[in-house]
């Protein structure tokens, strides 16, 4: 595979399970193999949903793994839902932060905003939008270290 993948495997239901660096462009990628994945089992409907999460849960595994090191992502299509897993070497579970309330003409300009390494407080949202995406989600630990963290989504067919 082109990019940052390191290896790949598609099972014979079209289950994808592949490695990538964890790099910035990693999510991008594995993005748009799960939409390419989904239009294959026609469930493009769901497109727009998992894109999202994929996106949450690949964008985590990359910041709290080092650069030269690996993540895993596994898609596969279960009976009545499609499963997305992603495993990073980090043993710190991911934290899920409330939601930040605001009122209309909160927002004042950050002179901050653009300077790197500038935290506005607006992150660490991911797994609150995942919860509300999918049908089910964990984390798993794994030995000797790391974690798989997946979200499940009921396709709405049943085979």
């Amino acid at each position: 595979m082109a990019g940052n993948a390191t290896g790949a495997a598609i099972g014979a239901d079209g289950e994808l399970d592949t490695t990538f660096l964890a790099a910035r462009t990693a999510p991008g990628q594995v993005r748009t193999l799960v939409e390419f994945r989904l239009a294959e089992w026609g469930l493009a409907r769901l497109s727009g949903d998992m894109a999202l999460i994929a996106s949450e849960l690949v964008t985590n595994a990359v910041e709290h793994t080092p650069d030269d090191r690996e993540i895993r992502v596994r898609f596969t299509r279960e009976p009545g839902a499609v499963l997305l897993a992603v495993w990073d070497s980090s043993d710190g579970r991911p934290v899920r932060k409330r939601p930040v309330r605001s009122v209309a003409g909160d927002a004042v300009p950050d002179a901050e905003a653009l300077n790197p390494g500038h935290d506005d407080g607006s992150g660490g949202r991911g797994l609150t939008i995942v919860e509300a995406l999918s049908t089910d989600c964990g984390v798993t630990r794994t030995d000797p270290a790391g974690k798989w963290v997946w979200a499940r989504v009921a396709d709405g067919v049943r085979r």
